[in-house]
């Protein structure tokens, strides 16, 4: 519960009470590996804290092939915010590529969260700009660089789980083959070793 509440405090300011009461309204669930937290088509009623492990958030394209649009590692929110906020269903799926461990925060409670504690809105709509800018600054530069480059990136922004993600994942993650991927893979611990 403290990784979630020292999170929301770099955002904003609670007391006691309010911390209580945040408290009261979270629950921890966890999602085995490999099942999914979120499927398309349903729509989210809740947004969670991941305290523990890796979530990857994909759809499949109009050919049918899965697409990884990004990773989430641990401390960090998880929701598919324009769904969650527009009551509409999602076209993504949330996957759990290790076990997870979160602190679930229903709608209801975020709505008594607003209604309840002063400046809550102005904590997640500071957390909500945070995450699009951070959504932002990893899609973009995928465009531009080439596979090499988006790789590096990718350990650059994931240096905990890059070890942990299967290498399918990374390979779609990226827009490559797996089999590309392994040579770029070579190339660079090769660099690395000189």
């Amino acid at each position: 519960m403290e990784q979630l509440i020292n999170y929301l405090l770099q955002f904003g300011h609670l007391n006691p009470q309010q911390i209580a009461l945040i408290k009261s309204k979270t629950v921890l669930k966890t999602t085995p590996k490999d099942a999914y937290y979120h499927e398309a088509g349903r729509i989210p009623r809740e947004v969670i804290f991941l305290t523990a492990g890796i979530m990857r958030v994909c759809y499949y394209n109009n050919k049918g092939d899965e697409i990884t649009k990004y990773f989430i590692g641990e401390n960090n929110f998880v929701a598919d915010v324009n769904s969650y906020n527009q009551g509409i269903p999602s076209t993504e799926y949330i996957q759990a590529i290790t076990d997870c461990e979160y602190f679930v925060l229903s709608k209801t409670a975020m709505e008594e969260l607003s209604l309840t504690i002063i400046g809550w809105d102005a904590i997640v709509a500071k957390i909500t700009a945070k995450a699009m800018a951070e959504k932002v600054n990893r899609i973009s530069p995928m465009m531009t660089e080439d596979a090499t480059e988006r790789y590096l990136m990718y350990l650059n922004n994931f240096p905990t789980l890059a070890n942990s993600i299967p290498l399918s994942y990374v390979a779609s993650y990226l827009g490559i083959t797996q089999s590309s991927l392994s040579r770029i893979r070579k190339s660079v611990s090769g660099r690395q070793k000189k």
